[in-house]
């Protein structure tokens, strides 16, 4: 798991950007999953289980946003 967030994180900012779109979204929120599950982190992990279920809707635009302001996506590790 550990590189395949790490291969993630090393994307290019327009792939990164392209998977941020609407319905491809959902890949952002496994890699949230991903890290958090690496990291052990619990609250994560329930976070990213909420997120993938109601937060589709909305969460593209965040997305998009902070990859292009900071290059990554946001989360709370």
């Amino acid at each position: 798991m550990n590189s395949l967030v790490r291969a993630m994180d090393n994307l290019h900012i327009i792939v990164k950007i392209i998977l941020a779109l609407p319905g491809i979204d959902i890949v952002w929120h496994v890699y949230r999953l991903l890290r958090s599950l690496d990291k052990g982190s619990v609250l994560g992990i329930v976070l990213a289980i909420v997120l993938i279920i109601i937060g589709w809707a909305f969460f593209w635009i965040i997305d998009i946003i902070t990859i292009i302001l900071s290059n990554r996506v946001l989360w709370i590790d």
